[in-house]
């Protein structure tokens, strides 16, 4: 399913002109070999330009359309009038050496042969060149020598004469067709992608763009193992995909990954978004809902909002279809070749639904600095993760089944709230928006906590135990620092953890403390005195004992409740007076 909606991407793309036709691909060209009609090199045109990266401006190569070149492991294979300074010029940044001279000659039996009987200036130039070349005199060449650190540092060279680059000659792209579409003499078979009998392509063109994976590409189709080989079949046969499903679904794929709209890092997992139509629109909404960003806050709320009423989303002057196919796969990198951590395929108009009522789950009343509305995936994942570390990347895989989780409606991972629970004890007690909206999403979805408007700020109705035990500790909390005002350390820094996980072993300690907090606020503040006397025989007045022990489910409600009770503390004095 997946390389077949891969491969109708790729006709989409294919029909705009925003991808290269079969045989022919996009690839980074840093300089052009300008020959004379007698084959001579008569200088390096350099195709790279300047771009911005950051704060820095950095010289990048350009991207060129020539032949589709092969796919190299370790053996040596010539590609067709592109390829780096040991096929071209036979030679690296040592010199020369056999393995060098090796696909120097690999190059020049390939174009030779190709270009044996075409017509005109350009092909005859190229051969002429290859007949003449030698690479242990190369440095005799003064425009080589002059460039030679910046012809062999692994860039793409191609031919040209002039501004007339090789790959554009008319006589020379009808040689590579003929060539191209002459019997390769391999397996045929049933693709599995189109269902049309073709020839079986044996070694599949490397994915390129997933961070981790190898810079030179990674294979998300491959067999290379005697226990791959199913009926005796080896490498690709035993999962037989043509040669047009195999350009098709590779070309889509690397494309994709080039787009930084299209794509975003997720954890471990690079996800890739498409729709059926291939209309850009789809992936723009899609992504700015996914992960929102602070500038485009009501952006993303008049959407949803849109989507309730059933009325029509628009974006850039076009109107998005619900039933579009939608399509999110998320890759990891894995040695040589590309996990995949998921691929869901559904309507857009179910998975902007899905994303709402995920955003509705983490609804909470939030600190007033807080400008946010909507609390992206990257940033709530963030939330579980050590904010001091150098490496602030969630669990592998963890980030990529939330994102399942989210778009399709299921339950979020279990992972995802013991690492929130983890995360707040190892920084004692340290309670932020996103975490406890965070808690409140996985308890309200997967434990069907009761309606999550009693959870969006301070319930006081709430008799739940843990919940109030929460809101308790926040009250010990708040008279510990209005009786200490400047305290460094308050009783959050020492008893939280063991408040939250056995109340019975730590609440009695509490009271006792919070006796003598009182006196202090009685010599000092008397108003604060009654206010929390009143506001502790509320709270304790619901309460029976103590519990031995609290489950991971209700240490949630535990925080919930802290949560709460001390972003009531930072309202107007006056409310609280009138409560």
């Amino acid at each position: 399913m997946i390389l077949q909606a891969l491969v109708k991407h790729y006709e989409n793309l294919a029909d705009e002109g925003r991808v290269s036709k079969e045989g022919w691909c996009r690839a980074k060209v840093s300089y052009a070999v300008n020959l004379s009609k007698e084959g001579k090199i008569t200088g390096f045109i350099s195709l790279k330009k300047e771009e911005e990266r950051g704060k820095k401006k950095v010289w990048i190569p350009s991207y060129l359309q020539v032949p589709e070149m092969v796919t190299r492991s370790s053996g040596v294979l010539a590609n067709f009038l592109c390829d780096n300074s040991k096929y071209i010029l036979g030679i690296d940044g040592a010199g020369t050496s056999e393995r060098v001279l090796e696909c120097f000659q690999a190059a020049k039996e390939k174009h030779l042969t190709l270009l044996a009987d075409v017509e005109g200036d350009m092909a005859r130039a190229i051969r002429l060149f290859f007949e003449s070349w030698k690479p242990d005199e190369a440095e005799a060449c003064s425009e080589v020598k002059e460039k030679w650190e910046e012809l062999t540092d692994g860039g793409n060279l191609i031919f040209s004469m002039g501004m007339q680059y090789a790959q554009e000659d008319s006589f020379i792209r009808e040689a590579w067709e003929k060539w191209r579409n002459a019997p390769g003499g391999g397996q045929e078979g049933i693709c599995l992608v189109t269902g049309k009998r073709s020839e079986i392509s044996r070694i599949h063109k490397t994915i390129k763009g997933v961070p981790g994976a190898q810079s030179s590409g990674a294979a998300l189709v491959s067999f290379n193992a005697p226990a791959f080989e199913s009926y005796g079949k080896e490498q690709s046969y035993n999962a037989p995909v043509g040669k047009y499903a195999e350009f098709a679904y590779t070309t889509a794929l690397n494309y994709l990954l080039s787009q930084k709209q299209e794509t975003f890092l997720l954890g471990d997992s690079m996800i890739v978004f498409w729709a059926e139509s291939g209309k850009e629109e789809y992936q723009e909404a899609f992504s700015f809902t996914v992960d929102p960003k602070p500038d485009n806050q009501e952006e993303i709320k008049n959407v949803f909002q849109k989507l309730k009423t059933q009325s029509p989303i628009e974006v850039k002057g076009i109107v998005l279809d619900p039933e579009q196919r939608f399509y999110i796969l998320g890759l990891a990198p894995n040695a040589a070749r590309l996990s995949v951590r998921f691929f869901y395929e559904n309507s857009f108009g179910n998975i902007l639904e899905q994303l709402s009522r995920h955003y509705e789950r983490m609804e909470i009343i939030k600190p007033s600095w807080e400008q946010r509305e909507y609390l992206g995936i990257r940033d709530m994942l963030f939330e579980t993760v050590n904010q001091k570390a150098r490496e602030k990347s969630p669990i592998p895989n963890m980030a990529a089944m939330t994102l399942q989780a989210i778009i399709s409606g299921a339950r979020y991972p279990e992972s995802l709230y013991t690492d929130t629970l983890i995360r707040i004890r190892a920084e004692q007690g340290c309670i932020t928006w996103g975490r406890a909206a965070l808690i409140k999403a996985f308890l309200i979805h997967n434990r069907k906590l009761e309606k999550g408007e009693c959870y969006m700020a301070l319930n006081e109705e709430s008799k739940d135990t843990a919940y109030l035990l929460g809101r308790l500790f926040s009250v010990l909390e708040a008279i510990q620092t209005d009786a200490n005002p400047g305290i460094n350390a308050t009783i959050r820094e020492r008893y939280f953890n063991s408040a939250s996980a056995a109340p019975a072993s730590v609440f009695p300690i509490l009271i006792k403390l919070k006796n003598s907090h009182m006196k202090k606020l009685e010599r000092d503040k008397m108003g604060s005195k009654i206010y929390y006397e009143q506001l502790l025989t509320k709270i304790m007045g619901n309460l029976d004992a103590f519990p031995n022990r609290l489950s991971l489910e209700e240490q949630g409600k535990f925080i919930l409740g802290y949560y709460h009770q001390t972003q009531k503390k930072y309202e107007k004095r006056e409310e609280k007076t009138n409560e």
